[in-house]
């Protein structure tokens, strides 16, 4: 959980992005401190999805700032250059991402998912990759199934392989996107788990959910975002008892 005097590590101001003309995010701006799991929830459609992309580049804002722990990316709707791809590259090495769909690689076994990052993104070779990427298994519960490959595993399980993936490089923010929109409850709360246990060890998740059980016990902050804007965001036990916002009551009155 979060400590009140814990600096600010990532920080994304007035985020603009279109998709021809749609315009998908209208000037999204939020604040991240170390520590916290801040949750985004809202309607589908909304650019909560596309907002989280921005963060780490996945999708290129047309418009705006985003900074982690030092490396800052301005767009000003001009050119994407090499100088900002490589601020790109610099800025991921700080953010793990999961995805809704798993991404495995199917021809390798769970353990060589893990490993696969740090070797080609990192050149890392050391002797001790596999003793890590094993306690990283065991984090996650998953060490027992390190030689199956991905279709034997539960879709909980390949959701957790692909978080111990992320942890692999070692980030200091994981961002996830939808991560248990695709599973059903009791496997979903497997997943949830594992989130909860990294917050309680201090890492830093901005996490897109659709769970709001989930949403309002474990968060420090949420967002609620709406037509591509951050209508309200405060700690879970006001934005859910007493939100401000009318449109956040009339979604919460809709999924609660």
């Amino acid at each position: 959980m979060v400590c009140v005097q814990a600096p600010v590590v990532l920080h994304a101001e007035q985020i603009h992005k279109s998709f021809g003309e749609d315009e998908i995010l209208a000037g999204v701006s939020i604040e991240v401190r170390e520590g916290e799991l801040v949750s985004i929830i809202g309607p589908s459609g909304c650019g909560k999805s596309t907002f989280l992309r921005c963060l780490n580049f996945l999708e290129r804002p047309d418009r705006g700032r985003v900074s982690v722990l030092g490396v800052s990316i301005a767009r000003d709707g001009g050119p994407w250059r090499r100088a900002d791809e490589h601020a790109a590259h610099k800025l991921r090495t700080h953010v793990g991402m999961v995805f809704q769909s798993f991404n495995l690689f199917p021809h390798l076994t769970v353990l060589d998912n893990v490993l696969l990052a740090p070797r080609v993104v990192k050149g890392e070779r050391n002797a001790t990759m596999r003793d890590e990427a094993m306690a990283l298994l065991e984090k996650v519960g998953l060490r027992q199934v390190a030689d199956r490959y991905p279709v034997s595993l539960s879709g909980g399980q390949q959701q957790r392989a692909a978080i111990a993936r992320a942890l692999a490089m070692r980030p200091e923010i994981m961002l996830y996107d939808e991560p248990t929109s695709a599973l059903d409850p009791i496997v979903a709360e497997e997943v949830l788990g594992v989130m909860r246990t990294l917050d309680d060890e201090g890492m830093t998740q901005i996490v897109v959910t659709h769970d709001m059980r989930f949403a309002r016990l474990a968060s420090d902050m949420v967002i609620y975002m709406d037509a591509g804007q951050v209508v309200e965001a405060a700690p879970p036990e006001a934005l859910f008892v007493n939100p401000q916002d009318e449109r956040t009551r009339r979604f919460l009155r809709t999924v609660l």
